[in-house]
């Protein structure tokens, strides 16, 4: 690893860092991060872009424990060469929906083991390892484009199987999913609204919330579909 390299990157986070930037967004969005300086994200992505993809350092930044490094981490690193060891370790790590979207999205989503860990992860108990599994289920409907709808309505039982569990950050997580399963076409519109109706008729109010705002957007005359596969 070069050192330098390493050195000159947490440099510019440190130049951007803002103590004001954390408190905000802890109060806006939720988001709290041990070890953050406070940069905001659209500086990460830009730092990424000069960079370009580099595996060495982005395993080097994120093992610095800093938050901004570890975000920026998602960004560098070559989602082909991802291994299950290196997920799981990242994922373990997972302390806010942020972080947890900037890896799962389209990250995971390209990796090699992404079919592996979302239904592993779907099942997980750890509030940000489960959110990580519907959120690449959420990507996934958008990623891959030529894939058959039997594939994505193979996801629905999942769905409706964590449904009961009303920590926000998951049951956000798996209404999410379930919309954009909807919106690749009308057919799994259709059969997405379904599923959101049963979901109104539990009796847990998380499964309740998860079908009304899927269906509300789902049946939204002005909706624009995907059309795919194609």
């Amino acid at each position: 690893m070069n050192n330098q390299k390493l050195e000159a990157t947490l440099q510019q986070l440190y130049a951007l860092a803002d103590p004001t930037v954390m408190p905000r967004k802890a109060k806006k969005y939720g988001i709290t991060a041990d070890r953050a300086l406070g940069v905001y994200l659209k500086d990460i992505k830009a730092i990424a872009k000069d960079l370009g993809k580099d595996n060495e350092l982005a395993i080097a930044l994120f093992d610095t424990g800093i938050y901004e490094a570890r975000l920026l981490c998602s960004r560098i690193y070559h989602s082909k060469d991802l291994t299950t060891a290196l997920m799981e370790k990242w994922a373990a790590t997972f302390e806010n929906w942020e972080i947890t979207d900037s890896f799962s999205m389209k990250f995971f989503t390209s990796g090699p083991f992404v079919d592996e860990k979302m239904l592993e992860w779907t099942a997980r108990e750890e509030t940000f390892i489960k959110r990580a599994g519907f959120v690449m289920m959420a990507s996934y409907s958008s990623v891959f484009k030529k894939l058959e709808d039997a594939y994505f309505e193979d996801f629905f039982p999942i769905m409706e199987r964590e449904a009961h569990d009303d920590r926000i950050y998951v049951k956000k997580a798996i209404n999410w999913a379930l919309r954009n399963v909807g919106k690749r076409n009308e057919s799994l519109r259709k059969k997405a609204i379904k599923v959101g109706e049963r979901l109104i008729q539990r009796p847990e109010k998380s499964a309740q919330w998860i079908g009304k705002d899927a269906c509300r957007e789902l049946n939204n005359p002005n909706l624009k579909l995907r059309n795919y596969p194609r």
